[in-house]
C-alpha cells in the first residue's frame, strides 16, 4: 500500500459522510466496504465521478445524541476521510470497495442532508512529543501484534507487510488501532487521540487487556 502519511494532501473542504454504527478508518489503513442502501449507491456514484473521496463517521451509541450543533446527526465529530482504491460494482447495483485512509478530520458543519450527507471539514494532525519514545513505543506495539498472530491470521501477514515498508510510529498506532482492536468504542477513542505516544500508549494497554 501507498504510504499517504507524511505527502502533502490537497483535501477538500467538503466531502459525503457515511455514518455506520461500528465502523472507523484510520490513516494509511484500509477498510473494505459493502454498498448497498439506496443513499450511499448515490453519494458512491458523485465520489467516483469527482474526487473518490468521502467520510467515515461512527454512529454514536446514545439515540437522539448531537454531536456540536451538527443539526442533531447521531455520530461522532471526529471521523476518517478515505480514498476509493477498488471498486467493483454488482449486477445488483450494489458495489464492493476498498477505501484507503487519508487524514483524520472534523465534521464542522453540514452543508447538504439529501439524498446523502455532505460535510464540512478540517484536517486533524496527530503530533509526536518524543521521537524517542514513539519509537520504542511503536516497536512495542508492532511486539505485542506479531505474538498475537495465531489469533489474527491474515492481519499478520498485513502487519509484517506494514511493518517491512515503514517504522513510522504515527503509521504503526493507526494501522494497529485499525487491525487489531475489536471494541468499536476505543477505536473511536484512538481515533480521537492526536498525540501519538499517548495513542500508543493506550493501544499496549489495550492489546495487554485483550490478551
Amino acid at each position: 500500500m501507498k504510504q499517504i502519511l507524511h505527502q502533502r494532501l490537497n483535501l477538500p473542504a467538503e466531502a459525503p459522510v457515511m455514518v455506520l454504527p461500528d465502523a472507523s478508518l484510520f490513516p494509511s489503513s484500509l477498510l473494505p466496504l459493502y454498498i448497498f442502501e439506496k443513499r450511499y449507491r448515490a453519494m458512491l456514484a458523485s465520489c467516483l465521478e469527482r474526487n473518490r473521496m468521502f467520510c467515515v463517521a461512527q454512529m454514536k451509541p446514545i439515540a437522539g445524541a448531537s454531536v456540536n450543533g451538527l443539526n442533531g446527526l447521531e455520530c461522532h465529530a471526529v471521523a476518517g476521510l478515505g480514498l476509493v482504491r477498488a471498486c467493483v460494482k454488482n449486477a445488483n447495483g450494489a458495489s464492493h470497495l476498498v477505501l484507503q485512509g487519508l487524514a483524520r478530520v472534523r465534521l464542522t458543519n453540514f452543508v447538504q442532508h439529501e439524498p446523502f450527507l455532505v460535510a464540512q471539514i478540517s484536517e486533524l494532525r496527530s503530533s509526536v512529543e518524543n521521537t524517542v519514545e514513539a519509537g520504542a513505543l511503536g516497536i512495542k506495539v508492532l511486539e505485542m501484534c506479531r505474538s498475537r498472530k495465531e489469533k489474527t491470521g491474515d492481519l499478520h501477514v498485513l502487519l509484517n507487510q506494514q511493518a517491512a515498508h515503514t517504522a513510522d510510529p504515527e503509521i504503526i498506532s493507526d494501522f494497529a488501532a485499525q487491525a487489531f482492536v475489536g471494541d468499536p468504542v476505543m477505536r473511536q477513542r484512538f481515533l480521537e487521540e492526536l498525540h501519538v505516544c499517548a495513542r500508543l500508549r493506550m493501544l499496549i494497554a489495550c492489546l495487554r487487556e485483550e490478551a
